[in-house]
C-alpha cells in the first residue's frame, strides 16, 4: 500500500518564503539561453518520506550560489509507487521549484533511476543539460542497463553527481558506476552529513552554471566538500 508523507513533514510556508524572498531580490533575472540546466532527480519511495522535507531546504539554497554566474534551470524529475515518474517544467525561480517539490508525496515502489536517466538523455538531446543530480537510497535495476544509459550520458558531456543516503552496498556499487561513467561524482550522506549534502549540492549547482573552472574557483574559497567534488570529476 502507497504510504504518503505526513500533513507535518511538509516545508513551512512562512521559514521558506521568507529566504525565497532574499533569494530572488538578489539581482535581476538572466534570459534562458544565459542559464545552467540541472536536472535535480530524487528517489521519492517510501523509504525516503523522513528526508523530504530537508531536500526541499536543501534545494532551494543551490539557487543562492548561482545567482551571480548567470542563474540556474532546473528541472525536478522524481520516481514512486508503481511506475510512477513524473518531471517538471524547466524552473529558474526558486519559490516555483519549491512548490512543486512541496507538492510531492512519497509511495512505495521500486527504483525507476532508468527512466531518469532517459529523461535526461531526451532533454539534453533538446537543450545542452549540464548536470544531472540522482538522490537516493535504493537501487534495485539491472546494472547493464543503468550503465548503457549512463554511457550515453557520459558521451553527451551530462555529469550526474549521485547522492547515496545510507549505506546499502547495492546502491553504493551502482551510483558510483553511474557516476564513473558520466565523469561525475559519488558521495554518500546520513542525517549526520546534511550540512555536507549541502555543500556538495551547492557546489553541483556552480558546475552547472559556470561550468569546470567556476567550480575550481568555488572549491578555492569553499574548501571540503566542493573541494572533493572538484576532485572528483577532474579524475
Amino acid at each position: 500500500m502507497d504510504t504518503f508523507l505526513k500533513k507535518s513533514q511538509v516545508s513551512s510556508k512562512s521559514e521558506v518564503e521568507s529566504f525565497l524572498n532574499k533569494v530572488n531580490s538578489l539581482t535581476d533575472p538572466f534570459p534562458p539561453e544565459n542559464k545552467g540546466r540541472l536536472i535535480f532527480g530524487m528517489d521519492a519511495t517510501a523509504s525516503r518520506e523522513r528526508s523530504w522535507d530537508k531536500a526541499c531546504h536543501l534545494q532551494s539554497e543551490m539557487f543562492t550560489e548561482t545567482l551571480a554566474l548567470g542563474g540556474l534551470e532546473v528541472q525536478l524529475a522524481y520516481y514512486r509507487g508503481f511506475g510512477q515518474f513524473h518531471a517538471t517544467r524547466w524552473i529558474s525561480k526558486t519559490d516555483q521549484l519549491l512548490h512543486e517539490m512541496t507538492k510531492v508525496k512519497c509511495a512505495g515502489g521500486q527504483t525507476q533511476i532508468e527512466k531518469l536517466l532517459g529523461q535526461a538523455l531526451k532533454e539534453t538531446k533538446i537543450r545542452r543539460v549540464q548536470a544531472l543530480v540522482l538522490i537516493g537510497d535504493a537501487f534495485e535495476e539491472d546494472i547493464d542497463l543503468i550503465c548503457h544509459y549512463a554511457g550515453k550520458l557520459g558521451a553527451l558531456g551530462v555529469r550526474t553527481f549521485c547522492f547515496q543516503e545510507g549505506n546499502d552496498p547495492i546502491a553504493k556499487s551502482g551510483f558510483q558506476q553511474i557516476a564513473r561513467l558520466t565523469n561525475g561524482a559519488y558521495s554518500a550522506f546520513d542525517s549526520d552529513s546534511v550540512n555536507q549534502l549541502k555543500e556538495l549540492l551547492k557546489a553541483v549547482a556552480v558546475y552547472a552554471a559556470g561550468g569546470l573552472k567556476k567550480l575550481e574557483a568555488y572549491s578555492k574559497i569553499n574548501t571540503g566538500a566542493a573541494l572533493k567534488l572538484t576532485n572528483q570529476i577532474k579524475k
